[in-house]
């Protein structure tokens, strides 16, 4: 494993210790303390539930982050959504990788490669990224609103490297029937 350091700048405040990346407030937390939580969750109110609930609060702060980072960096469109993509992999929740992307349309596929979630679980046989389903959804939504479309999309996963056979994950974005 080849290591090197962060990509992103990072700053410290010394009176507070908040950490800041870009525009926003950041924890930093080990992968199994986050992963464990996740997983108590889980087992509380069932996979189902939980990710119905990640979806709308993970919408909600998809939409937040690139709207704050597009401001601080002058970026819109495909970028935005690349760059979130970029900065999704460089925190260490996995390798995203978008395989198509139309903003106009409503529609993305972004494959992920080492999912801090499988790196957990292992081949738990079923999805278990179901985290960042609604991230794509409402950092699409956010992108289309500010170029002023009204269109509206949700997110899904459509396979994850914890089921059997898979060796990676695979998200889809498409506009709202």
């Amino acid at each position: 494993m080849a290591a090197t350091a962060p990509e992103m700048p990072i700053e410290v405040d010394a009176e507070t210790g908040v950490w800041t990346t870009d525009a926003l407030p950041m924890l930093y937390v080990p992968r199994h303390f986050f992963v464990n939580n996740h997983m108590a969750i889980e087992q509380e109110i069932g996979a189902e539930r939980y990710a119905e609930i990640l979806y709308d609060a993970g919408y909600k702060s998809a939409w937040h982050w690139c709207q704050k980072e597009s401001e601080l960096h002058c970026l819109e469109g495909k970028a935005v959504f690349q760059h979130y993509m970029t900065r999704l992999s460089q925190r260490g929740w996995g390798m995203f990788t978008i395989e198509e992307l139309d903003i106009e349309k409503g529609t993305a596929r972004v494959r992920l490669d080492y999912s801090a979630f499988v790196y957990v679980y292992g081949k738990a046989g079923r999805k278990v990224d179901y985290m960042f389903t609604g991230w794509f959804a409402g950092a699409m939504n956010q992108i289309l609103a500010a170029a002023g479309s009204s269109l509206q999309t949700y997110a899904e996963q459509v396979q994850s490297a914890a089921e059997a056979g898979c060796d990676h994950g695979v998200f889809i974005v498409q506009p709202l029937k």
